[in-house]
């Protein structure tokens, strides 16, 4: 039984294959409606549970997308529904259920460590939606949209600006697996998690994290950033979009990265806040592709965990 949970579980080799075989299905569906499933159906007769414990837009819509394209169907439960969410039944309970119902479950949550308790009991394949510590699917969905616009990732410059967040963390373990050189960007305060960056230096990731915006955009082919308040941030968020201030990805700062760099944002975004809008609307942004590349990643990861 294979897992999606996070991206430093998989194999260099299963990373890859994740990610050529979601081009080669969008290469193969040419412009066929969304609606419409693949040809070859690959997980017909199979059901997928999506259980959501945060509010969701593009995760919700582009996973039921992928597997109806897939020949599946899903079943979509928010938590506050469930026995589960109301605290009337355990985890280990629910699992053993869950797994009776489906052959597939995606989780989206506050915490991670939920979904590792939920991987103890199910007897199903389990993806990781986006926890507080890891968004895997999101960054695969990006590594997609790259790899389609700029061609192999290996040994190009990612430069990420302003929260060291749950996708950040996820950038760093992608940078260890896929080869390419990532720049973080952010305030000592709001780094990402440190034994990921110490798992980068032990894996000789070309891993820099500075404080300085500037340095970090430099010569990059590829500019990310995230909302600075997340769902799940309980503390001051007026002083913390204060600290965050100078990060904010404008005309300015996307200068110091190449000609041709590209903008990413995994949305929603806060314009005028960790972005201007000039640059969320300008030509170097590809957030739209972007959005709509998690259907194509994420139908390849239901693959490779149902096989």
């Amino acid at each position: 039984m294979k897992n999606f949970i996070n991206i430093s579980d998989l194999s260099k080799n299963d990373l890859r294959s994740i990610i050529d075989g979601a081009k080669k299905r969008k290469s193969e569906r040419g412009k066929i409606p969304n609606s419409q499933p693949d040809v070859d159906l690959p997980i017909k007769g199979k059901t997928m549970i999506m259980l959501f414990g945060k509010p969701s837009t593009r995760t919700r819509i582009s996973f039921d997308l992928a597997v109806k394209q897939l020949g599946g169907s899903s079943i979509i439960l928010n938590q506050d529904e469930i026995h589960y969410g109301k605290g009337d039944e355990t985890i280990k309970d629910t699992a053993k259920v869950l797994s009776q119902y489906a052959d597939i479950i995606m989780i989206r949550t506050d915490s991670h460590k939920i979904v590792d308790e939920f991987k103890k009991y199910l007897e199903i394949p389990i993806i990781n939606g986006l926890t507080n510590l890891g968004h895997p699917c999101q960054v695969m969905s990006d590594i997609l949209t790259f790899e389609e616009l700029k061609g192999d990732i290996k040994d190009k410059t990612i430069s990420w600006v302003g929260d060291g967040n749950n996708v950040a963390n996820s950038f760093i373990e992608a940078a260890i697996k896929f080869d390419f050189k990532l720049k973080i960007g952010c305030p000592k305060k709001y780094q990402p998690k440190k034994d990921l960056i110490n798992l980068a230096k032990k894996k000789n990731c070309e891993l820099l994290i500075t404080e300085d915006p500037y340095k970090a955009v430099k010569d990059a082919d590829c500019i990310v950033t995230d909302k600075w308040i997340s769902m799940s941030d309980k503390g001051n968020k007026g002083k913390k979009k204060k600290i965050l201030k100078k990060y904010q990805v404008n005309k300015k700062l996307l200068k110091f990265a190449k000609p041709d760099a590209i903008f990413m944002h995994c949305l929603p975004a806060s314009r005028e806040e960790e972005v201007t809008s000039d640059v969320m609307d300008g030509k170097q942004s590809v957030v739209w592709l972007q959005a709509f590349n998690r259907i194509h990643a994420q139908k390849s990861i239901i693959e490779w965990c149902v096989k």
